[in-house]
């Protein structure tokens, strides 16, 4: 499909050229989608912040093109899915210094 753009009037430029837009948009969140699929809520992941060290956490929120993740220090963030990478299980609490507290039933 050729489109001769010489012979279109401003209106007709301006038109194909919000299609255009509207089109790359929804092939970016298509491409997102596609990567949050990848992954699941209550998934650990990690992910490298420009100019901070890795940080892992645990997926609890698909937005519309990022997914947010909970960071082991409490910390949210917005991740697009290309930058996530899955993470290592979290160990195992040692059984020893794990406290349980009983609490009365009402």
């Amino acid at each position: 499909m050729s489109i001769d753009i010489d012979k279109l009037t401003e209106a007709e430029l301006i038109d194909l050229n919000n299609r255009v837009v509207a089109r790359l948009k929804f092939l970016h969140q298509m491409r997102a989608h596609a990567h949050m699929l990848d992954f699941s809520i209550g998934q650990r992941v990690s992910f490298q912040p420009e100019g901070q060290p890795p940080l892992s956490g645990i997926i609890a929120k698909y937005n519309r093109k990022t997914v947010t993740v909970i960071t082991e220090n409490g910390q949210q963030w917005r991740v697009a899915p290309v930058f996530l990478r899955k993470g290592e299980p979290a160990a195992s609490p040692d059984p020893v210094s794990a406290q349980v507290i009983s609490l009365p039933r009402r």
